[in-house]
């Protein structure tokens, strides 16, 4: 649970230091990179193997983000360290609760139950020394302020819960292709909504992320459709091999 927490933790802290140090292009190019990191991790530490169709995926929904934020790419150092750092700390921490659910056999808000006061009492440690307090404590506080402080923490709550389920019930990489449809969605909700203009640009890497998506579902049912025949011959081989 410590690991879990302290994961988290620096997961919350690395990203928000890579938004404030880096560019939203920057920002955004260095959280794609959290997709292929998982796939990393899952193949060198825990054996676990994708297809080469499941990988292929991967390439739209990259073009996909970098043009839509090629324009916006500035790098220096400190960002730098953050993003990479924050990349690392995030996929660990997305592959440690697929593992850890299925280790003790917890659903995801039994999980979440026990991680969620340990991550809570080590921010609170952490939040002093990166958070200017001062400010916060002088701060006049009205009503509308609060009912909005309230608000963001139970959107975190149901965001963190939810995030539990998709990695728990589907697989870390799932999770990092729901992030990249959000992020389309996001965008195409500011044109039709608040009539924001879309670039060019913007259209194309659009397009070849939500046809990434569109692809790796596509792939991913498939291979799920698949997984029974196979496990049925390999049951049929064994019982085979034993007679």
């Amino acid at each position: 649970m410590i690991l879990i927490a302290t994961t988290f933790c620096g997961f919350v802290v690395l990203t928000n230091l890579s938004l404030a140090y880096n560019t939203v292009g920057t920002y955004q190019v260095a959280k794609m990179l959290t997709t292929p990191c998982v796939i990393m991790m899952q193949m060198c530490f825990y054996d676990k193997h994708f297809s080469v169709m499941i990988k292929l995926t991967l390439i739209p929904i990259a073009l996909g983000v970098i043009i839509n934020f090629y324009y916006d790419l500035q790098f220096n150092i400190r960002g730098t360290i953050y993003a990479g750092l924050g990349v690392i700390v995030t996929s660990l921490y997305q592959v440690w609760v697929n593992r850890k659910q299925k280790e003790f056999q917890m659903d995801p808000m039994q999980l979440l139950y026990y991680q969620a006061p340990i991550s809570a009492a080590m921010l609170f440690i952490i939040i002093p020394v990166l958070e200017p307090l001062d400010n916060t404590i002088i701060r006049h506080w009205s009503c509308f302020d609060i009912s909005i402080v309230l608000l963001s923490s139970i959107v975190a709550f149901f965001v963190n819960l939810t995030s539990y389920w998709i990695i728990g019930y589907t697989s870390p990489l799932t999770y990092n292709m729901v992030g990249h449809c959000k992020f389309c969605l996001l965008l195409l909700g500011g044109a039709i909504i608040f009539h924001e203009s879309l670039a060019f640009n913007q259209t194309t890497g659009i397009a070849l992320t939500l046809g990434g998506i569109i692809l790796y579902a596509h792939v991913k049912m498939k291979d799920n459709r698949s997984s029974p025949s196979d496990s049925t011959m390999e049951e049929g081989k064994s019982l085979v091999h034993k007679i």
